[in-house]
């Protein structure tokens, strides 16, 4: 599992001046001391290899006749990808009638490290998925049959378990909420299956998000990381796994000093339920959500864009309990801030399953304070739409032109309904046409696309969004708030509002 060039794997101070006596003498700032390199990180490391293995998987693959073996697919991290893919172009055939070939096994290398004396492994799931045999090798190159005990593709974490004759060296979990930015960490695991490896590195940044998932989180690092690294661990300078190493940015698929590590701390609480329950239990407060840009925070009375928008409340789900509303801008949860929408998912996850939490939210110009009950995300949490029933109706109205914003909209009739494909519980007003150059057209608003309501109103017919709009113009508003349910689905998207071309100038 790998994007390209993503790739997995693996103050200044200012002094304030203080009247003693005259004449006045400004205090200076304070030097900025750094923390020296260790002399060397052999103790450290002789310490903490034990504790790290080799992971081997492999899987039977099979080839199809007639166009010569296909080519095996490898998780990231195998040094065989490229020799395989070199001896297939050699070996392929050219013309003629080919008998299938025999099954073989693929196999790939990554990295693990061992959490319990008893054998428990903890790797990434990319480095196992697939795999019908699984093999650890340790440190003294000892190799044992691993288990699957549970894996997580959402987090990308995967628990095995291997039996030995004798308790393992194990490591633990460090904080990683403690780890700064330029603290000094050691990268161990195995590049390109040559055996155990040490590099050492600094934090180069916290809470990067490099759309891998919904709950990206990642520890920024330059310590060397190559594939067959992929679930080997980060540790601190106390020994302790700060970090699971997962991906890299790189062009060419070595090392260039930016890797990617998932966090301790949300780690451990997977992987705590990998082992107990064999599968990840997240919690769930069943809202679709978007992001709060500085146009819908004006259009709202809020003073920043911060938070993360309702753009879609689940039937019967816990905010759907706690009263949560479409466009309400969710600005705390559990008594953590908000920041931006992509933190909620996180923080909710992260959340006790059957919590009573406090959640703050803000609704018609002010913060209003809910409680809700956190549930467990479905395995399947997708909403879907009812396709469209034709039906013989009248001719729809002419539609009306909205002034300024450059759209046409008219009644959701039976003959709408069957020309954009609208679901029978479709409610609104359907647009039926954007003029280009227009606010509507710079938000990628198209025909077919149904307003269900303005500044967090529901609306029915083509003059209730004129109404709305008209208001909000009175109101000396810079935009107008409108959920909009695309073909994506539902969004809140704000537009423009120049001066009512109906009044006069």
């Amino acid at each position: 599992m790998h994007l390209s060039p993503i790739r997995t794997l693996g103050a200044a101070v200012i002094a304030i001046s203080a009247v003693l006596a005259s004449p006045v003498v400004p205090a200076l700032a304070p030097p900025a001391l750094a923390r020296p390199a260790p002399d060397s990180f052999a103790d450290l490391a002789e310490k903490l290899l034990p504790a790290v293995v080799n992971i081997s998987s492999s899987q039977l693959v099979t080839a199809h006749g007639g166009q010569g073996p296909d080519m095996p697919v490898f998780p990231p991290g195998s040094p065989f990808e490229q020799f395989f893919k070199d001896f297939m172009e050699r070996n392929r055939p050219h013309g003629g009638d080919q008998q299938p070939s025999p099954p073989r096994r693929a196999q790939s290398l990554g990295s693990g490290f061992i959490i319990d004396p008893s054998g428990i492994v903890v790797t990434n799931n990319h480095v196992i998925d697939g795999a019908d045999e699984i093999t650890v090798i340790l440190h003294d190159n000892t190799s044992l049959k691993a288990t699957l005990i549970g894996r997580d593709e959402r987090s990308d974490l995967a628990v095995l378990q291997v039996h030995a004759d004798h308790p393992l060296p194990s490591v633990q979990f460090g904080d990683s909420d403690k780890e700064r930015v330029g603290d000094w960490v050691l990268a161990i695991g195995n590049p390109f299956g040559l055996g155990g490896s040490v590099t050492a590195g600094i934090v180069s940044a916290r809470g990067r998000n490099i759309d891998q998932g919904p709950y990206d989180n990642f520890i920024q690092t330059d310590a060397p990381i190559n594939k067959g690294n992929s679930g080997g661990p980060l540790f601190d300078m106390d020994g302790d796994v700060i970090g699971i190493n997962t991906a890299i940015y790189s062009p060419s698929g070595g090392s260039i000093g930016i890797g990617f590590s998932i966090p301790s701390n949300m780690a451990k609480t997977v992987v705590e339920q990998l082992r107990k329950y064999g599968h990840a239990r997240r919690g769930w407060l069943g809202v679709r959500i978007q992001q709060v840009t500085p146009d819908i925070a004006e259009s709202l009375g809020l003073k920043d864009p911060s938070g993360a928008m309702v753009a879609g409340v689940n039937n019967g789900g816990p905010a759907d309990k706690a009263k949560i509303q479409n466009g309400d801008i969710i600005l705390k949860f559990n008594d953590q801030s908000v920041k931006e929408m992509r933190n909620l998912p996180r923080i909710v996850a992260e959340t006790d399953i059957g919590k009573e939490v406090p959640v703050v939210v803000w609704r018609n110009g002010k913060e209003v304070m809910l409680t809700a009950t956190v549930g467990e995300m479905p395995e399947d949490d997708t909403t879907k739409v009812a396709s469209a029933t034709p039906s013989d109706k009248p001719a729809p109205p002419k539609p009306l032109e909205l002034s300024g914003l450059g759209l046409k909209l008219a009644p959701i009739t039976a003959d709408n309904r069957d020309k954009y494909q609208l679901g029978q519980d479709q409610k609104g007003v359907v647009i039926t046409d954007v003029m280009p150059g227009t606010p509507a057209a710079d938000k990628g608003l198209k025909a077919g696309d149904v307003i269900v309501e303005v500044q967090q109103e529901e609306v029915n017919s083509p003059a209730d969004v004129q109404d709305r709009v008209d208001s909000v113009r009175k109101s000396s508003r810079k935009s107008v708030l409108m959920l909009v349910q695309t073909s994506d689905g539902l969004h809140w998207v704000p537009l423009s509002l120049a001066p009512n071309p109906r009044e006069p100038g």
